[in-house]
């Protein structure tokens, strides 16, 4: 083989990884993931993976480890959530448990992507700081069975954007299924 050829095919490969690992899994298009729940809930205006925004917030958004209605609760990337999470605190029920609104996290009528409103979320951190927490998970009826990290919470703050409520577009209601509705899908956009 040429020395020609063979660049040619270092380039198409490396090109084909790349778009491999840039593009978006198939399952991720079919259904709502949380940072854009989130971010129409909170009005906290951060883009990228869940994993991010507690970062990206610092010098944007005031943080802190304290739960308050209307912030967004950033869950750290762990083994098994590698690109974290993100919800919006709903209410404080006491000093360790709170409920929040967040979507793509249990599995309803065995599809992902739902939304979950008033779920319970219960600080098990040793110093009650809520850096651990359980989240109640749908399938089982009860509080997760593992402990989440949590970086902490991104206060809007008075002048972002809130919106009233996140009203799912129709690809992401229960009984809409990949492939169906095309024509709801394109008039569900323009909401």
């Amino acid at each position: 083989m040429s020395a020609s050829r063979f660049a040619a095919a270092i380039v198409a490969c490396l090109m084909t990884l790349a778009a491999a690992l840039t593009a978006t899994p198939a399952a991720a298009r079919d259904y709502l993931q949380c940072v854009p729940f989130a971010r129409a809930e909170s009005g906290v205006e951060i883009r990228g993976n869940a994993g991010t925004w507690w970062a990206q917030a610092a010098g944007q958004y005031e943080r802190g480890d304290e739960p308050r209605e209307g912030a967004v609760m950033a869950f750290a990337g762990s083994r098994g959530m590698p690109i974290g999470h993100v919800a919006v605190v709903k209410k404080i029920v006491g000093d360790r448990e709170i409920l929040i609104d967040h979507a793509n996290w249990s599995p309803i009528n065995g599809r992902r992507g739902q939304i979950e409103r008033g779920v319970r979320v219960i600080d098990v951190s040793k110093a009650g700081d809520w850096s651990m927490v359980r989240v109640w998970y749908a399938p089982i009826g009860d509080l997760g069975l593992r402990a989440n990290p949590v970086q902490g919470f991104i206060y809007p703050g008075s002048g972002a954007r809130k919106a009233p409520s996140f009203d799912a577009p129709v690809w992401a209601q229960n009984d809409w299924k990949p492939g169906n509705g095309l024509d709801l899908i394109a008039a569900s956009l323009g909401q």
